[in-house]
């Protein structure tokens, strides 16, 4: 069975009027007051939506049970409305506001990790060995255990903080 959205305008007025519990000519003055703005088929005539239905009955419920008048009603309607609006842009910027937050922590993370890397130093021996450590200190307890180990202390040190990239020419 297709399921039908409840915004979807499909009712006539006779039948709109009688799901809110009200006379059909009620419901055509109350779109022609702006109250509930029916949609129209080709031919001009009125449809309402089940959300049209409802407003309907809450229009009712507050001229009848509350006692305010269709002047008071208008506005209450315009202020629910823009209530609804103003909670779906929340949403909006609420999520917005997460791909930021995610967008800076991938950020942050990434800068951690390049900090980490120009922290890095090298060392080269004589013979072509290569030693790295993340940073100098650890560097350099790496040369004194391999020192004892070798017979030729020769050392060049190189951070990568130090290089100069020269232009094209």
């Amino acid at each position: 069975m297709a399921k039908i959205s409840r915004s979807a305008p499909i009712l006539t007025v006779s039948v709109a009027a009688e799901l809110a519990g009200m006379h059909p000519q009620t419901v055509r003055q109350y779109d022609r007051l702006g109250l509930v703005v029916a949609g129209r088929t080709r031919g001009g005539g009125r449809r309402y939506s089940l959300n049209d239905v409802d407003k309907l009955i809450e229009i009712q419920r507050l001229s009848q049970d509350e006692g305010i008048n269709l002047s008071g009603i208008s506005r209450i309607l315009q202020l629910q409305a823009e209530v609804e609006r103003l909670n779906e842009q929340r949403i909006r910027l609420e999520k917005q506001l997460d791909r930021v937050r995610q967008l800076g922590e991938f950020m942050r993370d990434e800068l951690e990790a390049q900090s980490r890397r120009d922290r890095r130093v090298f060392a080269a021996s004589a013979s072509g060995d290569v030693t790295m450590a993340e940073r100098m200190d650890l560097l350099r307890r790496a040369l004194r255990h391999q020192a004892t180990s070798r017979s030729n202390q020769d050392v060049v040190i190189w951070n990568p903080r130090d290089i100069v990239l020269l232009p094209d020419e």
